[in-house]
């Protein structure tokens, strides 16, 4: 007779395989839908389920949902959302350049596996003011990429995805991270409203790496990732800028990076002047 270890043991893939299939993409996306239909009427009412033990972050700090970016009513001019179903999570990039305050976010929202109930949403936040910002442009250059869903035989895994991103976020305080990079050719990087690429063949997102490699880390990371996009959403905080909170979203096509996309929480004026050297805090 098997001992409940034993059986355990055997078991503990079913279970696993069980739990993964609770997370349903479909109702993943529909509470997506709420997040941003609550944005275009500046409450949160039309998120149905919300967990007990919710959690609301707002630039990496705790808030209470009705007091953040809700009480805004935002016209969403563009978003994309990617899906990490063995986590159950979700990422959404929205641009609101023609609401009467101007926003970009990135949003993290967290589910529950049994039930698909939110447990947390945790967003960066980006305004008139902070780094590099003007929503306009960054709509202007989002609009002109492309990013399709990869086939399934160009994918790249989870444990190809992370490590590029990881390695790009390490370069600030590791010299050895910049050649763990996978550079790809062309790539554009969009740096709040600032965009490295031109449209051409060569375009590098190399241009205004950091030289200083021995600066703090980027630290607190938290990922969602999705295969079929090949794209990893990182909300962080760069401690380099004064503890800034921070969203890098890493497109890969072919294993190699193609897209970079940032938003980042601090103050403008210390950068103006210096567009192209942003890197080189």
């Amino acid at each position: 007779m098997l001992s409940p270890w034993a059986l355990l043991v055997i078991l503990a893939p079913s279970l696993i395989s069980t739990a993964t299939a609770a997370c349903k993409r479909h109702e993943l996306l529909l509470t997506v839908d709420q997040f941003l239909l609550g944005l275009t009427m500046g409450q949160a009412a039309p998120l149905e389920n919300i967990a007990d033990d919710f959690q609301h972050i707002e630039n990496n700090k705790p808030t209470i949902i009705v007091s953040g970016v809700f009480n805004n009513i935002l016209k969403i001019d563009f978003n994309r959302t990617i899906i990490y179903m063995a986590t159950c999570s979700t990422f959404t990039e929205i641009i609101s350049a023609t609401s009467f305050k101007p926003f970009i976010l990135g949003a993290q929202i967290y589910y529950c596996s049994s039930n698909n109930n939110v447990y947390k949403i945790d967003t960066i936040i980006s305004t008139t003011g902070s780094y590099f910002f003007n929503a306009s442009r960054t709509l202007q250059y989002v609009r002109q990429e492309n990013w399709p869903v990869i086939p399934p035989a160009q994918r790249n895994t989870r444990q190809t995805l992370q490590p590029a991103a990881d390695a790009y976020l390490d370069m600030w305080s590791n010299k050895s991270a910049i050649d763990a990079v996978p550079w790809g050719t062309p790539c554009a990087r969009l740096e709040g409203s600032v965009d490295t690429g031109k449209g051409a063949p060569d375009d590098s997102c190399k241009v205004g790496i950091p030289s200083n490699n021995t600066q703090p880390p980027n630290s607190d990371r938290r990922y969602v990732i999705d295969e079929s996009m090949g794209t990893v959403s990182v909300l962080c905080n760069f401690e380099h800028l004064g503890n800034a909170p921070d969203s890098h979203g890493f497109r890969l096509e072919g294993g190699k990076l193609r897209y970079v996309h940032t938003i980042t929480v601090a103050d403008s004026s210390a950068w103006e002047g210096r567009i192209g050297e942003t890197y080189e805090a």
